[in-house]
């Protein structure tokens, strides 16, 4: 029995003892778009075009073998997932198909087994939607297979890219300005610029990571032009997202009507900008930003929050779409949006929730103009929204590589340089090689978070003909693009051990942990003791005290200001001590193993910024004290267990154990400000340091203590912020 689709047409084919028999099957020529609620461009509600009509896909008997036959007829490699129950919201008309089987290897939807198209006994909440790959399929050939034009269909195409008009601009990075090229059919073609307007130019610009578009003409020349024009509104997140326009007809001597190829110019954001007005814009105080990204391993990307009376707070995905994560990614400086993240994927936030149900046109300046439900009820942390931004190609990623791993993650660190005229590759000196470096060259080469930094790697084989050393004395602030914006030694090298089997290494991971600590519960817990000499022995030895300790007899008593520590794991991975296990040192006195020398450190400032006490954890127990619902405890100390927080979990330092305060003894009556910073050193890689601290205002009268005003670094606005003294972010080096 074989099957033959010709003309809109199947024919099955059956043969027994005697001959064989015919059977025409009629299969409906029909055109397929995605729709809805997108967070990608390549997923949504499946929408089929049928008589002169667009309808839905229920997700009755749906599976994944019909998902990829709905991705492959749109032109893409795969299908990644579908999704039932109208998960991009519910659409209109007719319900085509019910009750779907396919076999994953039909060309189009219409040829799957189903209760034949338009009868159906679903109801839209059913709408059945798909997420297909990214990739697209090599040599894919856009074809309108129905004899009339189909309004408002999506537009397929293979790759689309901006080449510069003149060659000697093919070579500035970013390529900003140029003709608008499509790749279909495996050829690059230009597309004419009848009917295109300023709303295309806005939409391929933001593709490429630019905000904003400015008019630009062609030059006359004689293009392979694209069959087809081009609809955008211009909110779309993605070319495939705008309409096909009329189909254009080239003349007889080979042009378009208009006789023009489409060239767009676009307008970078000030992170990519180029720099010639530095030394004026640093005349000019900046203005506090209303949105802001958390938590993403690279530039463009992370948990959104928005500024709110002075407070910052997070989004709700509640709705949350393409739409308006390309608001958000237009207002930072980038492109539109890849992807609007949602289920706190790039780790939970703390304070307020400000935003729910966020609604917006596309055009607007910023989120905050976006209507939204103000009744944020029944939204938690685990519902923070992100998102994942175009951003221009800056060509960083070319001049640095990994090599000898054992996988793409990990490797020795080769740069590429100029060298007398020719760019060579080589290696970075180990010597200061830390966390911060680490976490640049993962970015830069968009491998996510650093997980390890190494100091030597023997063990890795690079390139022999890379071994020299070719950059030196790099200190990185862990926010820069590229290693070689990071501070070094330039063109004067200093490595007194060498390349080779001494050069910098890095292992990175596409997720990290992110510690936060409670304020409410420091708040909540401080209070002041008076506890004699003899009965801080253990504390002594592990210099809890402040120095005057040491010359006072041991019946007299120290004033200890105690509190206790509540510090969350809002990442995307489990907090591990850097040491191994087997280098975790024992400590008698408390019975327990140490598994980092510094956790947190403890200060009391004058409201000058003059530091007046500090206290610190020498060492520290990591383990789950207790977690959120639905999360099991995976770390404890007793009997030499595993030490860590995991991912939803705390761990508790309670106010009554030693340590866990500051020695206040030689302190006059005042009013201070009190900090906690954890993991000064960054011994542990995470995903956020900049809220690692919390601060307080402190008042001591001599006989009582109270705190007040506790929140995490980078919580509150940079005005307020300003009258706390001491650190403003845990960006410091503390080598």
């Amino acid at each position: 029995s074989i099957k033959i689709l010709k003309c809109g047409f199947r024919f099955s084919i059956k043969c027994i003892k005697g001959g064989c028999l015919k059977r025409q099957v009629y299969t409906p020529r029909i055109q397929l778009r995605l729709a809805g609620q997108k967070r990608k461009h390549n997923e949504g509600r499946v929408e089929v075009f049928y008589n002169n009509q667009w309808g839905t896909v229920c997700d009755d008997d749906f599976n994944i073998h019909a998902a990829q036959v709905v991705c492959r007829e749109l032109g893409y490699v795969e299908a990644v997932s579908w999704l039932p129950s109208s998960k991009y919201g519910k659409g209109e008309g007719p319900i085509w198909f019910d009750n779907v089987h396919c076999t994953g290897k039909e060309k189009t939807l219409a040829q799957c087994q189903s209760n034949g198209i338009g009868i159906s006994d679903c109801k839209h909440s059913e709408d059945v939607g798909v997420v297909c790959s990214d990739k697209r399929i090599p040599g894919f050939k856009f074809l309108n297979t129905l004899p009339n034009h189909v309004e408002n269909l999506d537009i397929h195409v293979e790759d689309v890219q901006i080449r510069a008009i003149l060659s000697s601009y093919r070579k500035r990075i970013p390529v900003m300005e140029g003709y608008v090229e499509v790749k279909d059919g495996g050829k690059w073609k230009q597309i004419c610029n009848k009917d295109w307007t300023q709303f295309n130019s806005r939409v391929i610009c933001g593709m490429f990571g630019f905000p904003g578009e400015r008019k630009m003409f062609a030059r006359r020349r004689k293009p392979t032009y694209w069959d087809y024009s081009v609809n955008c509104t211009g909110n779309e997140a993605h070319l495939s997202s705008c309409k096909l326009g009329q189909a254009v007809l080239e003349k007889s001597n080979g042009t378009c009507p208009r006789g023009l190829p489409v060239v767009v110019s676009c307008v970078p954001g000030k992170d990519f900008a180029p720099t010639l007005m530095t030394g004026f814009r640093k005349a000019f105080r900046q203005e506090q930003p209303l949105v802001r990204l958390r938590g993403g391993a690279i530039v463009g990307e992370g948990r959104v929050e928005v500024l709110k009376n002075g407070e910052w707070g997070t989004i709700c995905d509640d709705k949350w779409n393409l739409l308006s994560a390309t608001v958000v990614c237009r207002e930072l400086g980038f492109g539109t949006a890849k992807e609007a993240l949602s289920g706190g994927r790039l780790g939970q936030g703390m304070g307020p929730v400000h935003m729910n149900e966020v609604e917006c046109s596309g055009f607007e300046k910023s989120i905050t103009e976006c209507s939204f439900n103000k009744e944020a009820l029944g939204c938690s942390h685990e519902e923070d929204a992100a998102v994942r931004c175009n951003v221009p190609k800056m060509g960083f990623q070319e001049r640095l590589r990994l090599s000898g791993g054992r996988n793409p993650y990990e490797g020795r660190v080769e740069v590429l340089v100029e060298r007398n005229g020719s760019l060579v590759w080589g290696t970075v000196c180990s010597e200061g090689w830390r966390t911060m470096e680490a976490m640049v060259v993962c970015r830069q080469l968009g491998l996510g978070f650093a997980s390890n930094a190494f100091q030597e790697t023997w063990y890795w084989s690079g390139e022999v003909s890379a071994d020299a050393v070719v950059m030196s004395g790099v200190r990185c602030s862990g926010t820069e693009m590229s290693l070689s914006h990071c501070l070094h030694h330039g063109a004067h090298l200093s490595c007194p051990k060498g390349g080779g089997r001494y050069a910098a290494g890095v292992s990175c991971s596409e997720t990290a942990p992110d510690l936060v600590l409670n304020p409410q519960v420091v708040e909540q817990t401080t209070y002041m003791e008076d506890r004699p000499m003899f009965m801080l022995q253990c504390a002594y030895e592990e210099n809890c005290l402040s120095s005057t300790s040491s010359e006072v007899p041991a019946n007299t008593y120290r004033r200890l200001l105690r509190f206790s520590s509540q510090i969350h794991n809002n990442g995307q991975s489990d907090f591990r001590p850097k040491a191994d296990k087997h280098s975790w040192v024992w400590h008698d006195c408390h019975r327990h193993y140490h598994s980092m020398e510094v956790f947190t450190i403890y200060d009391l400032f004058s409201l000058n910024g003059t530091k007046v006490a500090e206290g610190h954890k020498a060492s520290f127990c990591l383990e789950d004290s207790e977690c959120d619902e639905g999360i099991e405890k995976r770390y404890e100390c007793a009997n030499f267990g595993d030490q860590g927080i995991t991912v939803g979990c705390w761990d508790t330092y309670r106010h009554d154990i030693d340590c866990q305060w500051v020695d206040i003894t030689d302190l006059k009556p005042g009013d201070y400000i009190f900090q906690i910073i954890i993991n000064p050193n960054y011994e542990v890689p995470e995903s956020d340091y900049t809220n690692n601290f919390t601060k307080c205002r402190c008042r001591y009268d001599g006989h009582r203590v109270w705190m007040y005003s506790c929140h995490n670094g980078g919580s509150l606005s940079s005005e307020t912020e300003q009258t706390f003294p001491g650190l403003h972010s845990n960006q410091v080096t503390h080598r």
